[in-house]
């Protein structure tokens, strides 16, 4: 809308009664010329111009609603930052506008543009995914499985390290060094680096190991750069997690060793060769809506409530791999989960008209895999 901002707000897991009454409350207490709200289907738009951010905490902070809806309300607002600040309201419309740089395109040429991933030898020439591998759930040695595919015929990875130190995963060795840990998880990175399309994308959740002081995700994302990867972003998913700040503080009120609390993980997204995926516009799904909201790349998403239903320790929410999905990939692309585990990753290309292979090593986490498949069929018979 002409003047306004719109952020969008999920708010699928929230009362609807509730969010009307935020919704009135706030369209009574702010004048519409400054700011207002509108409900539609599952998502709260918030359309903004202006707003004073301390009378708006002040407003939410009076309300008697969901706390965690109150928390996403403000959160949305308050991260994305504003254009300049004027009789103590923050300008928000105009915000984030692109500058208008003449000769950019040669400008980032002289300076190197993506320099580090220069003098690579991938091949342009992607190849067909075989059928034989096509919307399976494999139960194996990943890298062993990954050498059976030819190369480039992946159109998305989307994983996240197998933690198993400290984790109870089944069948799998957690005594190995961490050196010898990130050698086996290099190993099969390579051959899925190998086996994704040029212009293919490689995206990885990660959680920096803090009680071990290990920065996983610089650890990760170096290893992507060293092999000729190209860095498209970084998404910070905000977990809302805000009982770990109650916990270990480390040395108490000293400067000797405070432990640093965190409620959110990362999200590192590479490509291959090129920036742009190859795809044809009418096979791209993701909306208007929700292409303005994931491109703030902040995302609130709850952590997965489900994990003890199937039986494993750390699972990233369908909602994650939805917008990973719909935001990097078109539908019938090709996905890819190395370390699929209880297949959530598996599971929403399904639900998105994405084609699939999930691989691990543990059989009861494939069949977990195949059952929440066949499940979601089931109900689609069904309904």
């Amino acid at each position: 809308m002409e003047n306004y901002r719109d952020e969008i707000l999920d708010i699928s897991s929230y009362s609807l009664l509730e969010c009307e009454e935020l919704t009135n409350l706030f369209n009574n207490k702010f004048p519409k010329k400054d700011a207002f709200m509108q409900l539609e289907g599952t998502s709260l738009h918030i359309m903004l111009s202006q707003l004073d951010m301390k009378k708006y905490y002040e407003f939410l902070s009076t309300t008697n609603l969901n706390k965690n809806l109150i928390i996403d309300a403000y959160d949305i607002v308050n991260n994305i930052g504003s254009y300049a600040v004027r009789s103590g309201k923050r300008k928000f419309y105009g915000y984030n506008a692109e500058r208008k740089v003449s000769n950019r395109r040669t400008k980032e040429q002289d300076r190197g543009k993506y320099f580090y991933a220069y003098g690579n030898d991938y091949s342009e020439v992607n190849n067909d995914f075989p059928k034989d591998f096509v919307n399976k759930v494999i139960c194996g040695d990943s890298l062993e499985v990954l050498k059976k595919l030819p190369d480039n015929c992946v159109d998305i990875i989307f994983t996240s390290p197998p933690y198993n130190f400290g984790l109870e995963y089944d069948a799998h060795n957690d005594t190995a060094s961490w050196k010898k840990y990130y050698d086996m998880l290099f190993n099969i990175f390579k051959e899925c680096i190998r086996v994704l399309k040029y212009g293919g994308r490689f995206v990885v959740n990660v959680q920096p190991l803090y009680s071990d002081y290990i920065p996983s995700h610089h650890i990760i994302s170096n290893f992507f750069i060293e092999n000729k990867m190209i860095w498209k972003g970084e998404i910070l998913w905000e977990k809302n997690n805000y009982n770990c700040k109650m916990c270990s503080y480390g040395s108490w009120k000293s400067p000797a060793s405070p432990y640093l609390k965190y409620t959110w993980e990362f999200v590192e997204v590479f490509c291959k060769g090129t920036l742009k995926k190859a795809g044809e516009s009418i096979n791209a799904d993701i909306t208007a809506e929700e292409f303005k909201s994931w491109v703030v790349a902040k995302w609130s998403i709850a952590p997965e409530r489900h994990m003890k239903d199937f039986g494993h320790p750390a699972m990233f929410p369908e909602e994650l791999v939805n917008r990973v999905l719909k935001l990097f990939s078109f539908k019938n692309d090709i996905v890819l989960d190395p370390f699929n585990g209880a297949g959530t990753t598996t599971l929403v290309a399904k639900k998105n008209n994405r084609r699939y292979i999930g691989i691990d090593i543990s059989k009861e986490y494939c069949e977990t895999a195949e059952k929440r498949i066949s499940d979601y069929c089931e109900q689609l018979t069904i309904f």
